[in-house]
């Protein structure tokens, strides 16, 4: 195994040559061939398969059907064997994928009442999460049921060391009637743009509460700093901002905290876009800071803009993010040059969230972007992988390519470990079972999550 600090800082640019000094390099079984795969779903290298384990509209054990646009999740040990796979939906309350059908109607109201955003029970809003029970041994589910209804876009999120998930609104919609661009009311009985919590061992829906406190924004993913409790936060706006949240409880959200934004020492307002010039190298480390918000619970989707006004950084279209070993990388779609990604790493502070930090500050780092050259191309959800590389989903803005999921080793070679080459869907979500032996990964549209199995390096 190698050291994951040590992994972070050798990888470098998507295409970089091997970077001097990285010892111990990595499994290098994978290649880019690819076998063409005969249910033309998802292809893979030779030795490996995979197996569906949710596909939208089928049927759930609570009466519901599975919704679709399939998005973040994670993995959880269950009783006897089993794994709990707690996923994201990614809809709107006029998406065409949702989970109640024409059923809603007859929802008993001990249903309907823990719903986040009921819309008056004209427009009830469809995103959410389902819960999955899995047996891997038999490759079968044993149960299936939502977990998390009413609420709006739910896309990325982030798993817990005490054992839940963090489901984040990419949404900022708020309470009354609206209408969509193609001329669709919708109704909405509250606001949202928010973080919810599902434990993991949750049987049936829960009461779906946000937690406010932990800002009001177009959210996509967020990750716990394991020794403090802390909550990191990404964004998927165009200019948005890295938040973090220090809670008043660590393991305790709903208790409250302070949201912060995340600022370059000596570069106020610094844009890391690399759009018109490059102003971020590839593996320079940036001293950091981190600046208090206030009216984080707004009525107006400014919150990045004021952070900016305040000298926080701005990035392009903040969304994967992963703890990698006592750092965090997480993913820009849009950004570099040719605005086909970017992959950051903050390494936080030894004394990250107390008055002594700026002894010795946390760093920002550019570890990759995406080029014409380079094996991954706009990257989003993103996972580190049991032998220690960065493993990234692609959500290509290039509708002639296939997104699929690749690799980044220490040295900066890339390597791609599967390809979506039979629909336009991005992938997402993708992410490994406790043991390290099962990846799964979903297929975002319709809907569909799959497990794979295979001789993963160690």
């Amino acid at each position: 195994m190698i050291d994951r600090r040590r992994f972070l800082q050798c990888v470098v640019a998507a295409a970089a040559v091997p970077a001097a000094g990285c010892a111990n390099q990595p499994n290098r079984m994978f290649s880019n061939e690819l076998q063409p795969d005969p249910n033309q779903l998802f292809d893979l290298p030779d030795g490996f398969s995979y197996t569906v384990v949710s596909r939208c509209g089928d049927p759930m054990s609570d009466g519901l059907t599975v919704p679709g646009a399939h998005d973040g999740m994670a993995i959880f040990d269950g009783d006897n064997g089993k794994l709990i796979v707690v996923c994201n939906h990614e809809l709107a309350p006029t998406s065409e994928f949702g989970g109640f059908g024409d059923a809603y109607a007859d929802l008993p109201e001990s249903t309907k009442s823990r719903l986040y955003d009921r819309g008056s029970d004209l427009t009830p809003h469809l995103g959410g999460t389902t819960t999955t029970i899995y047996d891997p041994g038999n490759r079968t589910v044993d149960r299936q049921f939502l977990s998390l209804g009413g609420t709006a876009v739910n896309c990325a999120g982030g798993k817990t060391p005490w054992g839940s998930w963090l489901t984040c609104e990419e949404s900022f919609i708020g309470a009354g009637m609206t209408k969509t661009k193609t001329g669709i009311e919708v109704q909405s009985d509250q606001r949202h743009g928010y973080v919810f919590e599902v434990p993991a061992s949750a049987t049936e829906l829960v009461n779906a509460v946000p937690l406010k406190q932990m800002g009001r924004f177009v959210h996509e993913a967020a990750a716990v700093h394991e020794p403090t409790g802390i909550v990191y936060l990404t964004e998927d706006q165009w200019h948005s901002l890295f938040y973090r949240f220090l809670p008043n409880v660590p393991g305790q959200l709903q208790e409250g905290g302070r949201l912060q934004a995340l600022a370059i020492v000596g570069e106020e307002a610094k844009s890391t876009h690399n759009w018109d010039r490059v102003d971020i190298a590839v593996d320079r480390p940036l001293a950091t800071y981190w600046i208090d918000l206030d009216d984080i619970d707004g009525d107006v989707d400014d919150l990045r803009l004021r952070g900016a006004g305040l000298g926080a950084a701005s990035f392009a279209r903040g969304e994967g993010l992963t703890a990698a070993g006592d750092d965090f990388a997480f993913a820009c779609t849009i950004g570099g040059p040719a605005k086909m990604g970017q992959v950051f790493v903050y390494e936080p502070s030894p004394f990250e969230g107390t008055e002594r930090e700026q002894q010795a500050p946390g760093h920002l780092r550019l570890l990759a972007e995406g080029s014409e050259k380079s094996v991954f191309r706009n990257c989003d959800n993103l996972t580190e992988a049991p032998w220690g590389d960065l493993i990234v989903c692609e959500d290509t803005v290039n509708s002639a390519a296939s997104c699929g999921l690749v690799g980044v080793r220490p040295d900066g070679s890339q390597y791609r470990i599967a390809n979506n080459a039979y629909s336009d869907s991005e992938v997402a979500g993708v992410c490994f079972s406790p043991d390290g032996e099962i990846m799964f990964v979903n297929i975002q549209y319709p809907g569909m999550t799959l497990a794979i199995t295979g001789p993963w390096p160690t």
